[in-house]
């Protein structure tokens, strides 16, 4: 289980621009959910991201991980038990570097490096394996440089490695805003499968209502740092693209937009 109790998060402190985001602001997510977080710009959504990876530091409150304050640990800490897609698939491969030595680094995630080679031959056929059930092709390409495929090739790697390591938790940060219609919609069919296989437990934050609404097993719409809407199960089922549409459009005339 993943909870957020009572957190503070001030941006600007001290300043004429001083502005709190979150005022105790208190979430559980169970285990094994998949939650998608909607929400306009501002909402808070991508900085209770940062918040539970580490990215930037709390002001207030706790951040339990399976029973374990996780508060004040360093992100590259915290990593070792949750794993990160970004919305721009560069950043989740090392461009200049192979296919292969790429899914080495993941390999070798949280492990101790030795003086010894980087890349251990005797892994690739499972690299191979790996790469072969995203169905691109990839697994035939190990020796070319990550920089050189597409967006989607790019995301597509990006989720495997993250998810190639004993990681807890899946963060997924627009991942597939930066991709045309086509191939995010074959990257949203890959998240699922890996979610549903390695049984993770997944917040995803999105502005596709169609993702949000077909996607994961709970949603939540953020607004001025506060949840305005929180359904799961049968009530998430009912749901539709449209009802959170017009719950967008109450929430804008309520604000004066």
């Amino acid at each position: 289980m993943l909870e957020l109790q009572n957190l503070n998060k001030y941006y600007n402190p001290g300043t004429v621009n001083e502005m709190c985001l979150f005022r105790d602001f208190n979430l559980q997510i169970a285990d094994h959910e998949f939650v998608s977080v909607v929400g306009s710009n501002g909402s808070g959504k991508t900085s209770m991201l940062n918040l539970i990876c580490g990215s930037i530091p709390l002001d207030g409150g706790k951040i339990m991980a399976n029973g374990k304050d996780i508060s004040n640990l360093p992100d590259y800490k915290r990593n070792k038990r949750i794993g990160r897609v970004y919305q721009n698939p560069s950043l989740g491969t090392c461009p200049n570097m192979t296919i292969l030595e790429n899914m080495s680094l993941a390999d070798n995630k949280g492990k101790q490096f030795n003086l010894r080679k980087g890349t251990n031959k005797s892994r690739i056929h499972y690299y191979k394996e790996l790469l072969a059930s995203l169905n691109l092709g990839l697994e035939e390409k190990l020796d070319v440089k990550v920089g050189s495929l597409s967006g989607g090739q790019r995301q597509a790697m990006a989720l495997l490695m993250c998810t190639m390591s004993e990681i807890e938790f899946l963060i997924l940060d627009e991942h597939t805003a930066a991709l045309d219609p086509k191939t995010a919609d074959r990257i949203m069919e890959l998240t699922d499968q890996g979610v549903r296989e390695k049984k993770l437990t997944t917040i995803m934050v999105t502005h596709n209502l169609r993702y949000a609404v077909e996607y994961g097993s709970r949603i939540l719409m953020m607004h001025e740092g506060n949840v305005v809407l929180d359904k799961k199960g049968e009530e998430k089922k009912r749901l539709s693209a449209s009802d959170l549409l017009d719950q967008f459009t109450h929430i804008s005339i309520e604000c004066g937009n």
